[in-house]
Order: structure tokens, then C-alpha cells, then sequence
């Protein structure tokens, strides 16, 4: 039976792709709304709303080109800054102030000596392994670039089919503009809708992002706490008391990188062992569990991480 169900999925999904609009620049950048709402699976009207989105501070989480449940969130968030009826459809109200994001959301980029430095080899899944290696970044060029690029890595190569993602050629990459500039007095991790929503000190919303938080067997915390510190590139400590990776029964250090099990970013709370950090898996915010923690894309991580301080407060709300 398991069997059947998953060769049917497999050819839904081959359906979809096929039955596609074409994923290029072109018909990206062309994308328009006009009154119908966004198809189910991928289509150039929703890569574009994804990159808008992105740059007007409603982070759709990872850009891939597909309509669901993030991309909702973002509209909802984008809606509810802009005094919008906030219903997360997208209508020609929300379409229009939109438009004041720019235009192209696809560019061309050519890809440098420094883009294609510094990957590292295929990482093992075992924490010990981990923490004998003295880095854990990119495994490609193609997985560096589109996390740079807030891209699904899939997504990139069906915008450059034929690149070879070497020093010196050009490719197309989705431009989600600059990191929002505020000044965040409070975040209130929004548990039943799995987003985390940024205030200033007027608790004026200012930022939205996808996020996982916490699981049934390990719950995130209640309540209102605070910012104790903020890491970029941190190590990660692993207890086994917390949760028992694999047979790694002591006590562990892991390596800084991307591809940590926390990612570039740990915003550590006053509650013991809790934090705000990134992820080595983005496709999958909002798609999995995390061990009680607040998980959300490196970027968006590292964008936060910039915009609090110290003593900022977080409530964690059902």
C-alpha cells in the first residue's frame, strides 16, 4: 500500500512539473496578477510574489516558485504591515503596493573567484564525525550561491540549466534585495501560525518570518523571555541530555558553518538551552520539527540577528 501511494505522489508530482508554466527570467519577470489566485505547485507569478515579498520584508522562507502555506504567511504579514485586509490571498490591493518593491526580481550575476572558494566535502550525518572537522560549509557552489540568493538550490538550476556554476560565468539568481533596516524592540513567536513577528518600540510590525517551533516531544518554552546574546557562525554544543543524536552518548562540540545544525546564527534566550538560530536544511522551515528552538533560514537568521540587541523580548505565544 505504501508503495502505491508513493508511486502515485511521484507521478502527481511529475504531472506538475510537467504541466508547468516555464520557470525562465523571462516569464518571471513578466508575471503578473490578474484577479485569479496563485496555481497549486510552481509558477512564475509565484516566484515573482516570493522575491516581492522578500524585499518588502515578508519572508516567504526559501524562493522556489510554489504557492503554500509560507508563501501565505508572507502575504498575510506583508498585509497586516501595510494596513491591508489581511486575508493572505493575494488580491489587486496587495498586488499594487507590491509594485513599489521594483520590477525585475530575476538578474543576471556572474559568479566570482570567492563564490567558488572554500566548499567543503560531503559532511557526514553523525555528530561525532562532525565535530572532528574544523569547518562545515557549502558542500557546492551551487548550494552557496543560492542560499546567498535565499533560492531553493532546485530552483537555481532550473533557472540555469546548462550552467556549470564555475568562476566567471553568468547566471541568472532571484534578487531579494537588501536586509531590512529597524530597530526591533520585541519578536513574538507565533506558535499556531509558525511565524516569528518583529516589533519596533511603537509595536508597530516591522518583519515576518517562517519558522519551526519546537515539537510535541520537545516543546518550546511558554511565557516572555529575553535576548541574553547574539553569535554569528557559532559553535554548537550537543548534550545528550537534551536529545541523543545517532549512538553520541557524550557531551559534543560541532564546528562553525552553514551547514551546523543551528547554521550561521544562535540568538541565545534567557531560557536555559533555548535560542533563535538558522538551519542547514531551509527548504524544510515550517516542514519539520526542531528541539524546542525557534528555526528559521540562515538568512533570515542573519538578518534578525542584526536588527535585536540584549534584554529584546520574545514571547512565545500558542
Amino acid at each position: 500500500m505504501l508503495a502505491i501511494a508513493a508511486a502515485t505522489f511521484a507521478a502527481a508530482v511529475t504531472f506538475a512539473k510537467a504541466n508547468a508554466a516555464p520557470m525562465d527570467p523571462v516569464a518571471i519577470n513578466a508575471a503578473t496578477f490578474a484577479g485569479e489566485q496563485l496555481p497549486e505547485g510552481q509558477s512564475p507569478l509565484a516566484a515573482k510574489l516570493q522575491i516581492l515579498l522578500d524585499r518588502a520584508g515578508a519572508s516567504p522562507g526559501v524562493i522556489d516558485g510554489y504557492a503554500g502555506d509560507n508563501v501565505e504567511k508572507a502575504i498575510r504579514g506583508f498585509q497586516q504591515v501595510n494596513r491591508l485586509p489581511d486575508d493572505g490571498l493575494i488580491d489587486e490591493m496587495t498586488w499594487n503596493t507590491l509594485q513599489a518593491m521594483g520590477n525585475d526580481v530575476i538578474v543576471s550575476y556572474i559568479i566570482t573567484g570567492a563564490d567558488v572558494s572554500g566548499i567543503s566535502e560531503p559532511l557526514p550525518d553523525d555528530y561525532a564525525r562532525l565535530a572532528r572537522l574544523e569547518h562545515l560549509g557549502y558542500t557546492s557552489v551551487q548550494e552557496k550561491l543560492a542560499e546567498r540568493f535565499h533560492m531553493d538550490m532546485e530552483f537555481l538550476a532550473e533557472l540555469n540549466p546548462n550552467a556549470a556554476f564555475s568562476a566567471g560565468e553568468t547566471i541568472f539568481v532571484a534578487d531579494p534585495g537588501s536586509d531590512q533596516k529597524a530597530d526591533i524592540a520585541s519578536l513574538v513567536a507565533d506558535k499556531s501560525q509558525a511565524r516569528l513577528l518583529a516589533y519596533d518600540a511603537s509595536q508597530t510590525l516591522v518583519a515576518i518570518y517562517p519558522v519551526t517551533i519546537g515539537s510535541a516531544s520537545t516543546p518550546s518554552p511558554s511565557g516572555i523571555h529575553t535576548v541574553n546574546a547574539i553569535a554569528i557562525d557559532p559553535t554548537y554544543s550537543y548534550n545528550p541530555e537534551n536529545f541523543v543524536q545517532g549512538d553520541n552518548t557524550e557531551p559534543l562540540t560541532l564546528p562553525p558553518g552553514p551547514n551546523g545544525p543551528v547554521g550561521k546564527v544562535w540568538i541565545d534566550l534567557s531560557e536555559p538551552t533555548y535560542g533563535i538560530h538558522g538551519t542547514p536544511e531551509p527548504s524544510k522551515i515550517d516542514k519539520t520539527i526542531s528541539h524546542g528552538c525557534v528555526r528559521m533560514t540562515n538568512w533570515d537568521a542573519n538578518e534578525l540577528a542584526h536588527l535585536v540587541s540584549k534584554g529584546v523580548t520574545v514571547e512565545f505565544r500558542d
